[in-house]
């Protein structure tokens, strides 16, 4: 059984590609380093670096293992917050949304949820723009409110609702006078379904504007410096002077779920998603 610590050291190396550097990130000298491993190799029977006098590079099975010894070192990391949040006296479920991204359901799902036997108190993590994923996968929430498309990885998820996208607009701009425009019209990429897209774009305005929450990327827009597209459920709940917003005709549903990790077995966890599913069905 190769222990958390070998696993450790393997992935700082593989990630620093030098066994130097990667002592220094470990506190640690290069040589107990290199030995650990070495020793890591002989147990598990496979070269994992190639070493010459002057680069260190990933084998095939290394590559294999990196990938692996971060999800499992994630896992390990992340089951001791939810260990340590277990144990404090009255632990609280959390639930991480980011705000107005809930498709208006958020306050329905957690009167269902309170309505479950032996339910306990939920605590909202707010968050930015596709950051529930990493929350779930570090422990440090236990389900979460996210739109499509993200990394499953380690995750579990379960339809909530699907609606449309709609482009917000400057009311001055040129196809505000539409009732409905294209991808192609507003010149984003069009996507096969699940693929991830990046549903804005800049006018005449570098990246550096650019806007994490919604109030700032409907400024934006309403300057005339960005296009974006938002579910109809934020539009319907955030009418604004200066803004106008139209029908994409080819545009993907905006899908939200909601997510926990596969190796939950809380029963807490289940009465939430259970909530979550019978709020979608109203």
């Amino acid at each position: 059984m190769v222990e958390s610590r070998a696993l450790r050291y393997f992935v700082a190396v593989a990630e620093e590609l030098s066994f130097t550097r990667a002592a220094e990130r470990l506190g640690m000298s290069s040589p107990p380093l290199s030995r650990a491993i070495r020793a890591l190799e002989t147990e598990l029977g496979v070269a994992l670096f190639e070493r010459t006098t002057h680069s260190v590079a990933l084998t095939p099975a290394g590559t294999v293992l990196l990938d692996q010894a971060r999800i499992a070192l994630d896992a390990l990391d992340a089951a001791t917050r939810r260990a340590q949040r277990a144990a404090v006296p009255e632990p609280k479920l959390v639930l991480a949304v980011k705000a107005d991204a809930d498709a208006g359901l958020l306050e329905t799902i957690l009167e269902r949820y309170a309505a479950e036997p032996g339910s306990t108190p939920v605590t909202i993590r707010l968050c930015g723009w596709g950051e529930q994923p990493g929350l779930l996968r570090q422990g440090e929430a236990d389900a979460a409110l996210v739109y499509e498309p993200f990394d499953h990885t380690g995750l579990d998820t379960e339809t909530v609702a699907v609606e449309r996208l709609v482009v917000a607009l400057a009311a001055t701009h040129p196809f505000a006078a539409r009732d409905r425009v294209s991808l192609a019209d507003l010149g984003l990429p069009v996507t096969e379904p699940g693929q991830r897209a990046r549903y804005h774009r800049f006018v005449g305005a570098a990246d550096q504007h650019r806007a994490s929450d919604l109030p700032q990327r409907l400024k934006l827009v309403e300057l005339g410096e960005l296009i974006t597209l938002l579910p109809e459920s934020v539009v319907n709940r955030y009418p604004r002077p200066g803004v106008v917003y139209r029908e994409v005709v080819d545009a993907p549903p905006a899908t939200l779920v909601v997510a926990w990790p596969q190796t939950s077995r809380s029963t807490a966890t289940a009465a939430l998603v259970r909530a979550a599913g019978a709020a979608s069905a109203e």
